[in-house]
């Protein structure tokens, strides 16, 4: 669960060390595993990616990597307290279940040129099948809900240990992730996962040593710890950790550091470890993958399916630096319910799934038959109409449209008999989950948007000068940094790349 904001700094230790992890795991230490065969008995497999997971068809394989923000073991015990102490981010009461990390790799059939999406974890995203009275918040938020959710229903039912619960839970939550990612990016397959906590991060840092990293000016911060020079330079494990943490510089507060350049922060951590891994010739060194494989086994899970050997076999370029490294693009920054999220416009973000790792064909330009309601509990005078009129254009047929009496923070959409195909393609234009109900007439669909509701670029008519969200000026309030004006651009593989 979301954690107060006393704890906030520390857990951001783990933004994407986990991931990092995660991905040098089957882009280095792949080999090692290999190598090591016997080691593989000693991972944690997971039955979270269940058979009816829609699955890639085409050859490719893509790989949901989640870095869990954890400070307890695998069976929700604390950690020594020496290892609290190394990794400078507080004990077992800080941190939680959010995903903080969540990166789809995806590997062509042919083992070519991999892509590596990041998904900014505060992404403001519907919930699928979350729990009741969750169905949109941050994407990162899915997995602790979903634990939760279960360890309550399994308590009720009078289970008290503690390691079952912990497990039950944890697979709850892989499930709701799996399916709220596949969901917010369209409906991509996902073939695998791998799930990583944050001690895993440090050991696999400590395991390779020092690592050189290029920043493009000075920058520093007390939270964080980091302390760093313009050009090139060597870090340590705790160093490593400061690179990758940092959200922040008030020394230097023309930087404007937001969650987006952690993000690259990881990519470029993981291209310059993966280009070091091999032009130093550590895959012929038995210690180091010894160490390696050592320190990517402690906090790591997989999914039952994934054969690891087979998939080091296609996907040797990654070492190679075939990988090019790229993150969501977001609309803006913004607030929603007393937090600070990431607007998201869900055609772009799936327009540039599609193009990157999908199969390119363009989103449909127009809806199935059925006619719209739309229910204004925004706030906002016009908002109804704005949306009714833009599914309109898109095909729908013209409905009624009104006010709700109050506010409300969630938006919803709902269908009666005969209009679940046309509800299915207008929740996934609007990121919104579709629930039949009794109460809506049949062959209609009715759109209710609360403050939360952002409407999509492709249904904003281009001489209107109506918001696009319904979010009112006091729910809006200005975030510290601003959001990029547009898609940041991606990061190649094989080098060590300069980074804020």
């Amino acid at each position: 669960m979301e954690q107060g904001s006393t704890g906030r700094w520390a857990w951001l230790v783990g933004k994407v060390a986990l991931g990092v992890t995660a991905l040098l795991v089957f882009g280095a230490t792949g080999y090692a595993w290999v190598y090591y065969a016997e080691f593989t008995e000693g991972l944690t497999r997971s039955q979270a990616l269940g058979s009816g997971t829609p699955r890639s068809t085409d050859g490719a394989t893509n790989i949901l990597i989640m870095g869990l923000d954890s400070r307890l073991d695998q069976n929700g015990n604390p950690l020594p307290q020496a290892v609290y102490d190394q990794l400078h981010a507080g004990d077992s009461s800080n941190g939680g279940y959010n995903t903080n990390v969540l990166m789809v790799l995806h590997v062509p059939e042919d083992g070519s040129r991999a892509t590596l999406v990041s998904v900014p974890r505060d992404d403001y995203v519907a919930l699928p099948g979350s729990p009741a009275g969750h169905a949109k918040g941050k994407i990162k938020q899915g997995y602790g809900l979903a634990k939760y959710a279960r360890e309550q229903q399994l308590a009720a039912q009078g289970v008290t240990d503690r390691k079952t619960l912990e497990a039950q839970g944890r697979e709850a939550g892989r499930k709701q992730t799996v399916d709220s990612v596949r969901a917010f990016l369209g409906g991509i397959p996902i073939d695998h996962f791998v799930e990583v906590t944050l001690v895993g991060f440090y050991d696999l840092a400590q395991a390779l040593g020092s690592i050189t990293v290029c920043l493009q000016g000075p920058t520093q911060d007390s939270y964080s710890g980091a302390r760093f020079v313009k050009g090139q330079q060597q870090l340590d494990a705790g160093q490593a950790l400061a690179f990758v943490r940092q959200r922040r510089d008030y020394v230097h507060p023309e930087l404007n550091f937001t969650d987006l350049d952690r993000e690259r922060r990881q990519q470029a951590f993981l291209a310059s470890a993966s280009h070091q891994l091999k032009s130093a010739g550590t895959f012929a060194d038995p210690g180091k993958l010894a160490g390696l494989v050592q320190a990517a086994k402690k906090n790591i899970v997989i999914d039952e399916g994934l054969d690891l050997m087979d998939f080091v076999q296609r996907s040797q370029g990654l070492t190679g630096g075939g990988i090019t490294f790229t993150t969501l693009p977001i609309k803006g920054f913004g607030r929603i319910n007393g937090e600070d999220v990431n607007l998201v416009d869900l055609a772009l973000v799936r327009a540039t799934v599609r193009e990157l790792i999908g199969d390119r064909k363009p989103a449909p330009t127009t809806l199935p038959p059925a006619i719209v309601d739309v229910v204004n509990a925004a706030g906002i005078e016009g908002v109804a109409g704005q949306v009714q009129n833009g599914l309109v254009g898109k095909g729908m047929t013209k409905g009624s449209t009104h006010t709700h009496p109050h506010q409300l923070g969630e938006s919803a959409l709902y269908y009666g008999k005969g209009a679940d195909e046309a509800a299915r393609a207008v929740a996934d234009l609007l990121g919104l989950s579709a629930e039949l109900d009794p109460d809506t007439t049949a062959n209609h669909v009715r759109v209710v948007a609360g403050t939360d509701f952002t409407l999509p670029a492709v249904l904003t008519p281009t001489t209107s000068a109506a918001p696009t969200t319904s979010r009112p000026a006091a729910a809006a309030a200005p975030a510290p940094a601003t959001a990029p004006s547009g898609p940041m651009e991606a990061m190649q593989g094989g080098d060590v790349p300069c980074v804020k």
